[in-house]
């Protein structure tokens, strides 16, 4: 027998629990067993839900709300089918370091014996890419579990956990003496005087030290430290492509992104220095072995777990704590003895120690000599110029994941921490539109820019609707290649021609148009910063098609090729 409408149930306890773990938004596609929910969240105002076309989207809309927030949103879906297109955004998150908790619904606990329409286990697929997960089997433990999962969705290193809510114990009456748990403030520790000094010491031994900067420092908010660190002692650092941001890359001392698995400029920077300070560097994204292939770099970890085991990554110590505080500690205690027994100002005159002079010049020379070019289709630097030109410094930048993502990374200038958001530990396409939306709800000020290739673009354009629905006035910049641009670079590399990368496209200015979304299509290379400036301006959603030309990238090859055989 179902409450009467007036009676409190599990799916109202559910969200007063979120309430209280401070929850802004709820991302889902409304299902049946799930309606107990979003009746309880019509009641309660105070945590929004935005209605997605597709789960995929909602999971990619609290994966990147995640990730620039540092506080767990939620991804619904229903049972089935509903669930299954959750998980790829679940584990998008998993693999990103993304707090978020993905609440599924179920059918009732007494069909889960046996076999019943679109009950899957939905807890076992989802285990290998949540850091927790469980089923609701007792209303009284929704407070204990709803705390728990955004405790370990939150903590170090943050990732998505995952509840499931069968449908009978969802519409359950509750008492009012069963009431959220409040969360509690974590304090991180950090490293002892004795391991500060043990680093201080390799450092001030070394000649040529680089920072390899990751997603770590953008999720505990050290970038401040980090740049303090990098001119106090006159560093260089170069970034993971999740770690854009850490470092101005306006500064002299960034060598920007390094995550090609060739060997960049960037990379040979790490063949001349003499020790490498990983710094909230995960090795999921860019594995120890491409920039360590002997095994014999002298390294530094820090960061808020220890160093996973890897061949190629053996740290001589570990500095394992809050990472703000231990950079701050680190320089004070380095700065009486500089560098190879230089200050900074020494070595700033002494350029022979830099390690990277002759690299940045080279990137910036890369995008300088097509800021002009009139080639058409546009390259990728022009492409990557004008868009940077568009933007102020603190707008955002969603990239999908294709060859585009590259060019991005690799010369896309972030000049603040969170305004260049790439997925690379589990790097799934279709995640700019929706991820957009998300950083738009949590940045309306700022201008968003969706980054994507034809391939992720209608992986997701679907929430485009969404977009426009919700007022989340994004520009959609679509790369227009015909084809799976990476895979076609890749193939042409290793096999010498392409295969089954081709594929047709729509209109995609009238495509925009049927949204009720104004669309763009700039008619010449020197009309693409215009089209970019008229399109931002625009009051809702826009779309912008740019026919690219992706020779460029079997052009870098053979520079990284050439670079590969000078080395």
């Amino acid at each position: 027998m179902s409450p009467s409408p007036s009676q409190r149930t599990a799916a109202d306890l559910l969200v007063d629990c979120l309430s209280a773990e401070g929850v802004d938004w709820v991302f889902s596609v409304p299902g049946e067993e799930t309606m107990d929910v979003l009746e309880a969240l019509s009641r309660r105002p105070t945590v929004r839900h935005v209605t997605t076309r597709h789960e995929q989207g909602a999971a990619f809309m609290a994966d990147v709300h995640g990730r620039l927030t540092g506080r767990a949103a939620v991804a619904m879906a229903t049972l089935g089918p509903g669930a299954t297109n959750l998980i790829t955004g679940v584990a998008d998150a998993f693999l990103d370091r993304a707090p978020m908790v993905a609440i599924t619904g179920q059918a009732s606990i007494d069909q889960l014996h046996k076999e019943a329409h679109q009950v899957v286990d939905i807890v076992r697929m989802m285990e290998p890419v949540t850091k927790w997960n469980t089923r609701v089997e007792r209303v009284d433990a929704i407070p204990e579990i709803v705390r728990k999962a955004f405790r370990v969705a939150m903590f170090e290193k943050p990732g998505p956990t995952h509840i499931e809510l069968p449908e009978n114990i969802a519409a359950s009456a509750v008492g009012d003496d069963l009431e959220a748990i409040e969360p509690s403030q974590t304090y991180f520790p950090e490293p002892t005087d004795e391991a500060i000094s043990h680093a201080a010491g390799l450092i001030a031994a070394s000649e040529r030290p680089i920072v390899l900067a990751g997603n770590g420092i953008l999720r505990r908010g050290a970038a401040p430290e980090l740049r303090a660190l990098a001119r106090g002692l006159h560093v260089p650092v170069a970034e993971t492509f999740m770690g854009k941001g850490a470092i101005d890359d306006r500064s002299h001392l960034s060598l920007m992104a390094v995550g090609l698995q060739a060997r960049d400029h960037v990379l040979s920077g790490f063949d001349r220095a003499d020790l490498v300070i990983c710094v909230g560097y995960d090795l999921v994204e860019y594995a120890p072995s491409f920039w360590n292939p002997d095994r014999t770099k002298r390294i530094i970890h820090i960061d808020t777990q220890p160093a996973e085991v890897d061949a190629a990554y053996r740290p001589e110590i570990e500095l394992i704590g809050d990472i703000d505080g231990t950079l701050r500690r680190l320089l004070a205690a380095v700065l009486p003895h500089g560098i190879g027994g230089r200050d900074a100002s020494a070595r700033h005159e002494s350029r022979e120690v830099l390690v990277h002079a002759d690299l940045r010049t080279q990137l910036l020379a890369e995008l300088e000599m097509h800021a002009a070019n009139d080639a058409w289709p546009i390259t990728p630097q022009r492409a990557i110029g004008d868009l940077r030109r568009a933007l102020g410094p603190t707008d955002i930048v969603v990239s999908d994941v294709g060859a585009h993502k590259v060019w991005v990374a690799r010369l896309y200038q972030a000049y603040e921490p969170n305004t260049v958001i790439i997925s690379n530990g589990f790097a799934a396409m279709g995640i700019a539109i929706p991820g957009a939306i998300a950083a738009k709800l949590v940045h309306p000020e700022r201008k968003v820019v969706a980054l994507c290739g034809d391939g992720g673009f209608l992986m997701n354009s679907q929430e485009l609707e969404t977009a426009k629905r919700v007022g989340a006035n994004i520009c959609v910049v679509v790369w227009r290649d015909d084809g799976y641009g990476l895979i076609d670079w890749k193939q042409r590399n290793e096999f010498g021609r392409p295969f089954a990368v081709e594929f047709g496209n729509p209109d995609f200015v009238d495509y925009a148009r049927s949204f009720g979304i104004a669309g763009f299509r700039p008619s010449s290379a020197a009309d693409l910063y215009p089209t970019l400036m008229r399109a931002l301006e625009v009051d809702g959603p826009s779309v912008v098609e740019v026919p690219v030309d992706y020779a460029e990238n079997l052009r870098l090859t053979e520079h990284l090729g050439a670079l590969s055989r000078n080395a």
